[in-house]
Order: structure tokens, then sequence, then C-alpha cells
């Protein structure tokens, strides 16, 4: 899977909190809206 700039993000699905819990999100949820992808990597971490 190969990500390229200008074009559409490849579908995924991780596990995210929203809305004061935890559960799975999936990019497809927000399919036809704008999104803000981050991460923090070495986020709550030794490094």
């Amino acid at each position: 899977m190969a990500v390229m700039v200008g074009k559409p993000a490849p579908n995924f699905e991780a596990p995210a909190y929203v809305n004061g819990d935890f559960g799975p999100v999936s990019l497809s949820d927000y399919a036809g809206k704008w999104v803000l992808l981050y991460f923090y990597p070495g986020d709550f971490t030794f490094v």
C-alpha cells in the first residue's frame, strides 16, 4: 500500500478515544468530510 501526496488516503481502522470512550474508528466513517490525521509515535513512552 503506497501513500501518495494529493491522492486519496487508503481506508484503515484504528482504536481511538472519541466522545469520552475508546472504540474503533475507520476512515470511511468520515467519507465526504475534511479530515486531519495526526499521531504521536513516541507519546506515553520513556523515549
